[in-house]
């Protein structure tokens, strides 16, 4: 090469999947740049499971509260507890959480530098060159690079530029506005507990939610549906709910993906991560988990491919998140496709949720990020159980 390397990595996008490659990278003695935009905040509900926090080395004290069950509401108003038992759902604020996981990422010696991504120049050796301004209208700057990892979010510039088919992922626009909140309501908002409308009136392809974040609380909604009012749905739970008169702090929308996409390397020095790969669970939307994982294993094909100079070890990315996590997204795609068509299938989806064989195995499922198998009657008596509500017959016990 004729010209110095200013960073072994450039990773674009500092949320939970950036911030983390960015992290694993410098820890293994890579130089790093982690460039992201100032004040960007994604909506949110901002669950994470205890998993997240033992396997990413994420304090408790972070967490800005912590659930103790959720509720998932029919659209006949009929609601379904569903206690999490002995476990928890943690609760983060977006903004402090990621700002929290940068500047860790700094620490362990990533550079951060604030900025837009432009896009990425070759030279005459082939090497790619990251532009990007400090501010709009301003210069652009140029840093010389062996990979880049494109984590900026759905619909990522980075992608889009070197991905085939990424302007195409499926995606879902949400919604939410963050709330002072108190501790309860007449209504029946509670701040220990995580709320899911399952309503067409609130969302015609998705669900809503009011998730509680200790003093504050996350009301927003979900769809594709580009006719639909998010926030009339939005202003309608918060009057339903007594949270109209709360003071709001802030609003925001994002897309969200729902479908990885087919391939999260250009097979030659890109791979994206997070949003930008489509690592959201169909469903349930879940996705700072998922993002985290795909930013470690994105770090590991990264640092691999600098080490070996092979771009095929980029590769391992995607392979490996897939065979971890690929049969849980197909089969929530599955849910979100046939629950989620109509107000009747919603109505019986809520009525399977009372179920204590289906609320055990979800628990199972979300704490320990995979599919349970260690209890196979479970699973015959739920596969019984659904069939008879796809049939329209179905009963649960009460």
């Amino acid at each position: 090469m004729s010209e110095a390397i200013d960073f072994d990595v450039v990773v674009v996008g500092g949320g939970p999947s950036g911030a983390t490659a960015a992290t694993d990278l410098a820890k293994a003695g890579r130089s790093v740049m982690l460039l992201d935009r100032a004040g960007r905040i994604k909506p949110c509900g901002g669950a994470v499971p205890p998993k997240l926090l033992e396997e990413f080395e994420v304090p408790h004290s972070i967490l800005v509260g912590k659930a103790t069950s959720a509720r998932m509401i029919a659209p006949s108003d009929r609601s379904v507890d569903m206690p999490v038992g002995d476990g928890f759902v943690g609760m983060v604020d977006r903004d402090v959480f990621d700002e929290w996981l940068r500047e860790r990422a700094a620490a362990n010696g990533a550079t951060r530098v604030t900025g837009t991504f432009d896009h990425i120049d070759r030279d005459k050796d082939g090497v790619a060159t990251v532009c990007y301004r400090e501010k709009r209208g301003g210069e652009l700057k140029r840093v010389r690079t062996c990979a880049v990892i494109g984590a900026d979010g759905a619909r990522s510039k980075v992608a889009r530029q070197n991905l085939e088919g990424a302007e195409r992922v499926p995606c879902v626009f949400a919604y939410h506005e963050v709330i002072k909140s108190p501790p309860s309501t007449p209504e029946g908002f509670d701040g220990k507990r995580c709320d899911v409308f399952y309503q067409g009136k609130l969302s015609p392809d998705f669900y809503a939610w009011i998730f509680p974040h200790g003093e504050t609380a996350s009301v927003g909604v979900g769809s594709a549906n580009k006719g639909f009012s998010l926030r009339g749905a939005v202003e309608d739970m918060r009057q339903s709910s007594g949270l109209t008169d709360c003071e709001t702090i802030r609003e925001e929308g994002a897309p969200i993906p729902l479908k990885p996409l087919k391939r999260w390397d250009n097979g030659r020095d890109v791979l994206v991560a997070g949003d930008a790969a489509g690592v959201v669970a169909p469903a349930s939307g879940e996705g700072i988990y998922y993002a985290m994982t795909c930013g470690r294993l994105a770090a590991q094909a990264v640092d691999a491919f600098v080490e070996s100079g092979n771009p095929k070890a980029l590769k391992q990315a995607r392979k490996k998140f897939m065979k971890a996590h690929g049969r849980v997204f197909w089969i929530l795609g599955i849910m979100q496709y046939f629950w989620y068509s109509s107000d009747k299938r919603r109505e019986r989806f809520v009525k399977i949720c009372a179920d204590p064989d289906v609320q055990h195995l979800t628990w199972e499922a979300y704490m320990n990020k995979k599919l349970v198998k260690a209890k196979p009657a479970a699973h015959v008596r739920i596969f019984f159980k659904d069939l008879g509500h796809l049939l329209g017959i179905g009963r649960v016990e009460r």
